[in-house]
């Protein structure tokens, strides 16, 4: 069993504006160092709603792949192209992360961009090696993965086991209990350091163009689930000639560490 990526990413677009697209550019922009792709190849591993495909494109990526195993995923991202003006090359197919022949099929690219993706493919470290095999020599290499919490990580595995597994009424009472519990408790946080209970929320939308609705049910119901410490992605790149760029966690907190590597070589 595996949760609905593609019905949640497909519930996103309805939310999707300029000022999401927008932001969406801007935290590529902020990660990747630079203010254009132009001249450069994107492959988006796992794209999901298409909507970092479409900023790839916006900023005058030379080509851009979008490949994800769900066929809803597929057709958002399909969606997307279909509706943008006229840009680079865009290419959106059904493909899986694991699949090892995907660099002879679609070849290598100046930057593979894969942000929670390669946690829920059931085989982290196959997907991690594919998407590392997919960067030219030179490039870049964008990737998040959620932290591994050795005491927390297990439970929210038996979460979303049960989220995928079980009916609606399960799956309702599991969203809403966990949701509330935390934004209960992150509001009152806020509330105690005199901050706006809200702006959490709208920084979603703002860092990456995210929604936070759709966050949460990834988060609840995303399955197959697989974290990993930051230290356990470094050695893993670092030993396949990569060198770590830039890095980003959530100090060992729930969420998505981001890394950025370049692949040792001449590009």
């Amino acid at each position: 069993m595996r949760f609905a990526f593609g019905e949640n990413w497909k519930s996103f677009l309805s939310t999707l504006c300029p000022e999401r697209i927008a932001s969406a550019e801007g935290s590529l922009k902020v990660m990747l160092g630079c203010d254009t792709l132009k001249e450069r190849t994107f492959l988006d591993l796992g794209c999901g709603s298409g909507l970092f495909s479409l900023a790839a494109t916006r900023l005058s990526a030379k080509r851009v792949v979008s490949l994800d195993i769900d066929p809803e995923s597929v057709a958002c991202a399909r969606a997307l192209r279909d509706q943008a003006v006229l840009g680079p090359e865009w290419i959106v197919e059904s493909a899986s992360a694991l699949d090892t022949e995907l660099p002879g099929k679609y070849g290598t690219f100046d930057i593979v961009y894969a942000w929670g993706v390669l946690h829920h493919t059931g085989h982290l470290w196959d997907a991690a090696r594919v998407a590392g095999d997919m960067v030219t020599a030179g490039g870049l290499l964008y990737i998040s993965v959620y932290n591994l919490q050795p005491r927390w990580s297990p439970l929210w595995i038996r979460i979303k086991e049960a989220y995928v597994n079980g009916g609606v009424i399960t799956r309702g009472v599991l969203l809403g209990s966990i949701a509330g519990m935390f934004v209960v408790r992150g509001a009152s946080a806020d509330l105690l350091a005199l901050k706006n209970p809200f702006l959490r929320y709208r920084r979603t939308a703002r860092d990456r163009g995210m929604s936070f609705l759709h966050d949460w049910r990834d988060w609840v119901g995303g399955y197959p689930f697989e974290p990993a410490a930051p230290e356990e992605v470094v050695t893993f790149y670092v030993e396949r000639g990569f060198l770590l760029r830039r890095i980003r966690t959530v100090g060992g907190g729930r969420g998505c560490n981001e890394f950025l590597f370049v692949k040792a070589g001449n590009g």
